[in-house]
């Protein structure tokens, strides 16, 4: 016990000082802040769930007292438990009728990487600003830099066509004021942003997940065997969910952010899924090496239409049970 917690509180002043390298907002930094969350996971993964949330613990409070209170809060809410969290799901287990012990299954960890994602955007947004209203005012306001950034600026003119000469004695015709398509797009941007937010993080999530499974499986302290990950499927409730994600999603204030983030996360889940039944429903097939790395080019090339098919791909299977057909789903 005290060496678990001994090796907690060293991986959060490692985990802590990760995160706390963004302030220095260099190239290094960001990638160094990008790791933050895996002491955390190896920690808990490699040795136990308590010995993870003593790490997250440690450094929450370690950032809270050397650098400032919302920087620690911010690392706990929106790293360090979830990463304590992911991990304790993935050392769950059940003994069955027979002895053997059942672990967690893999599409209910998956989807639960999705809903953690959700969840800690929506903390993390309430904490930045309890105010909804100045939490879109920012929103708005970053989507339109980015906006400008991408679109050139509208060429001005001397006169308009349809102005009348100097003393003519003719009035020129009113004019609606048109609608500035830049700040159309901006409005779109904003409203879709934390789905977008939530998409990569659940992505990331899953990385670190697995990251930090084959680093401890590689020192030999998994506890769990290693999962056929590509026969993950997540149960046919995640559907409902995500279908009250997007019903949620119409919402006014936090709730329609939640819902919009919620929605967003799970289909980065189902998009996962869909790419490892692609890896399910290839093996043993010829020239499945040629097929994957067709699959990784064109997700490579395209980014956000391939990823889109791999979501309907993923709702799919969900859905009809393509791989098993005759197998109970819940």
């Amino acid at each position: 016990m005290k060496q678990s917690l001994g090796i907690g509180i060293g991986a959060g002043l490692v985990s802590a000082l990760l995160f706390g390298v963004l302030l220095k907002a260099t190239p290094l930094a960001i990638v160094l802040y990008l790791l933050a969350p895996l002491p955390i996971l190896i920690v808990g993964l490699g040795w136990s769930h308590k010995a993870a949330l003593v790490a997250a613990a440690t450094g929450s409070l370690a950032l809270a007292l050397i650098v400032s209170p919302f920087l620690g809060l911010g690392f706990g809410t929106y790293l360090a438990l979830p990463a304590w969290w992911l991990a304790y799901l993935a050392l769950l287990g059940r003994a069955r009728e027979d002895g053997q012990l059942e672990w967690y299954p893999t599409g209910r960890l998956l989807g639960w990487t999705a809903g953690t994602a959700a969840l800690a955007f929506v903390a993390i947004a309430v904490i930045a600003s309890p105010n909804y209203e100045t939490f879109h005012a920012q929103l708005r306001g970053m989507s339109a830099k980015i906006v400008q950034t991408r679109q050139p600026a509208p060429r001005s003119e001397a006169a308009p066509p349809d102005q009348a000469p100097a003393g003519s004695g003719a009035t020129a015709p009113a004019e609606t004021p048109a609608a500035d398509p830049q700040a159309e797009v901006a409005d779109a941007l904003a409203r879709v942003a934390p789905a977008l937010a939530t998409q990569g993080l659940t992505l990331l999530l899953t990385f670190y997940l697995w990251a930090a499974a084959r680093i401890v499986q590689v020192s030999g302290r998994l506890p769990r065997p290693w999962p056929d990950i590509p026969s993950t499927v997540m149960p046919r409730a995640v559907l409902g969910l995500l279908g009250a994600a997007v019903l949620l999603g119409f919402l006014p204030g936090y709730a329609g952010v939640l819902g919009t983030a919620l929605a967003g996360s799970l289909s980065a889940a189902f998009a996962l899924q869909g790419l490892a039944a692609f890896h399910d429903r290839s093996r043993g097939r010829a020239g499945r090496g040629a097929l994957l790395f067709g699959l990784y080019l064109i997700l490579f090339v395209t980014q956000g239409i391939a990823l889109f098919a791999l979501t309907l791909f993923g709702i799919a299977d969900t859905a009809l049970n393509l791989r098993r057909p005759g197998a109970a789903r819940s």
